[in-house]
Order: structure tokens, then C-alpha cells, then sequence
């Protein structure tokens, strides 16, 4: 597959604003990615996309600009089943940051023990067709059962009309169940309405963690955040408030850090921690979302 980058591939934001928000202390970015670099982690031949190099060193230089302490790295879809991208990330953080990887169905207890040392907490099933190609929901199952024994937890991410299916799936895992992306709802929907409701209902049955992150890849109407924007990606404010509200003990935020795969704008990032008090309307809400419940998931053993 050719390396060169995906055509209309929008690299991420160069020089993201001052946010006017100032994040409580420690704060964590609990969904970002890094991409590369390709010189020295290529990626999966069999990708569906092929990004710009997003290092290390740009997440944590973002990180530090935002006034956040903390990250949680997932693997992309870019790199396949190799997680050493990620890893060396991880290694990299002295304890800064936490992963969540990708692995097939044949991983060892040794590999999952070495992801482990590095930091990782997690694994990814993404059933976005799009993206990749869904592993067999058995594979899926016998995957959770090898890490229930390390305490890590399942990320689901899917898309609203995939609901149906994943009603059908989740009871069968041992794990913790982690939604990324508020389980991309349409927002052209009443956020009060049966569909998202169900989604709800969903998350509190099982007891899961939900991200209220990527308004800038759920939104139809906007406005972007850009050109100052601080009050972006209005049609998203009320589902991610319905969720912060129903679940204050288990929503997560991140970045999702360097935003692949968007087609028509880069948000700017320091504008999109700006989107935070607009969900999270109270102090105790910022403190839950930002630093607790991140901090209880991916690093139980420093909490009081």
C-alpha cells in the first residue's frame, strides 16, 4: 500500500490557542492517538487510511500547551495490531500516560503482560466499517476473557445505527465497557428523544464509561472551533450535558488528538477544551470529568 498520505487528509492544527478555560489540576486527556512517525513505525498494510506523522513529542508538547498533566493513548486504526507506536509512547511518559491497544485474537499472556508494564489498561473494538474490518464477535469475547484477568476494560466505538448489535454483544463481556464518542449519536435528533435515550439506557444497564469527546466529528450545524469560536459545536452541547448529568461518575474527555479522518476543518485545540464548561457546567462536573474518573479508570493505585 502506497505511504503517501491519504488524499484531503487534514493535518492537525500547528498552532492551537491559549484556551480561556483554565482546567482544574491534573487533568487528563483521556482520548488521543499518535500516528508514527512512519520512518520508524510504519503502518498496517491493511489500513483503510494513511495519516501525517502525529509523534510523541507533538502530543505531549499539546498536552503542556493546554495545561492538562496527563494521557490516555489509544492505538489507531493506522497501525493495525503492532502496538509499537504506542508503547514507545507510553515508555516515553514516565507514568504520564496510559493506552489502550488493539490486539488479535491469538495475543499471548505474555504480550498482553508486556503491554501492561508499558501501561496499558485497555483494548479497542472499533465496529466502524469504514475504518477497519470487525473482527468475529467470538474473537472479540475469547479477547475480553484473556484480559479480564489484568483489570483492563473493553473500548467500544460505534455509530448510533450500530446500537442494535452492540445491545447484543455487551452482555457477553467480562469487562468494563468504555463508549468512545458518546456512541457518535445523530445530533439532528432530540437529545431528549428515543434514540439517544436508548443509547443511554444502554450505557447505564451495563454500567459504562462514556467519552463525551469529538463534538467536531459529531456536529452537523457547528460552528467550528476556529477563528475564536468559544461556544462551538452547539448542537452537540446538549447530548454530552445529558450524559455528563446521568453518568457524573463515569465520563471521560479527550481531545482526540490529531482528529483523523476529518473531511471539512481541524478544530483548534485550545478552542476545544474551551467546549469543556459548556458540558460540564459546574466545578464538581470539570473535576469529575477531567481528573476523577480518569484518574479511578487508568490509575486506581493513586487515588486517596
Amino acid at each position: 500500500m502506497s505511504t503517501e498520505v491519504t488524499p484531503g487528509w487534514l493535518p492537525w492544527h500547528p498552532e492551537p490557542s491559549t484556551p480561556a478555560f483554565v482546567p482544574p489540576a491534573g487533568s487528563v486527556d483521556a482520548h488521543c492517538h499518535v500516528f508514527g512517525p512512519a520512518a520508524r513505525f510504519p503502518f498496517a498494510a491493511e489500513r483503510k487510511y494513511t495519516p501525517v506523522d502525529a509523534g510523541k513529542e507533538q502530543l505531549v508538547a499539546l498536552r503542556d500547551h493546554l495545561g492538562l498533566s496527563r494521557n490516555v493513548i489509544v492505538q489507531a486504526t493506522c497501525h493495525g495490531t503492532d502496538n509499537s507506536a504506542l508503547v514507545d509512547a507510553l515508555r516515553a511518559s514516565g507514568g504520564r500516560a496510559r493506552g489502550v491497544s488493539a490486539v488479535d485474537g491469538d495475543v499471548t499472556r505474555a504480550e498482553l503482560e508486556r503491554l501492561h508494564a508499558a501501561g496499558v489498561r485497555g483494548v479497542r473494538f472499533n465496529f466502524v466499517k469504514r475504518l477497519v474490518d470487525t473482527a468475529p464477535t467470538r474473537t472479540l469475547r475469547a479477547i475480553a476473557e484473556k484480559i479480564a484477568p489484568l483489570d483492563w476494560h473493553v473500548v467500544l466505538y460505534f455509530e448510533a445505527r450500530d446500537l442494535p448489535d452492540i445491545e447484543e454483544f455487551a452482555p457477553s463481556l467480562p469487562v468494563p465497557i468504555v463508549i468512545d464518542h458518546l456512541g457518535r449519536p445523530d445530533v439532528a435528533q432530540d437529545p431528549d428523544g428515543p434514540e439517544f435515550g436508548r443509547f443511554l439506557e444502554f450505557a447505564d444497564r451495563h454500567r459504562a464509561w462514556v467519552k463525551v469527546s469529538c463534538p467536531e466529528r459529531l456536529s452537523r450545524t457547528g460552528p467550528p472551533a476556529l477563528d475564536g469560536q468559544r461556544h462551538a459545536y452547539a448542537d452537540v452541547v446538549p447530548f454530552a450535558r445529558r450524559a455528563v448529568e446521568a453518568f457524573p461518575d463515569r465520563v471521560l474527555w479527550g481531545t482526540d488528538w490529531p482528529h483523523p479522518n476529518l473531511t471539512d476543518h481541524m478544530p483548534d485545540d485550545g478552542l476545544l477544551l474551551d467546549h469543556v464548561p459548556r458540558i460540564a457546567v459546574t466545578p464538581q462536573q470539570r473535576q469529575a470529568l477531567l481528573v476523577d474518573n480518569p484518574m479511578r479508570l487508568y490509575w486506581p493505585d493513586e487515588q486517596a
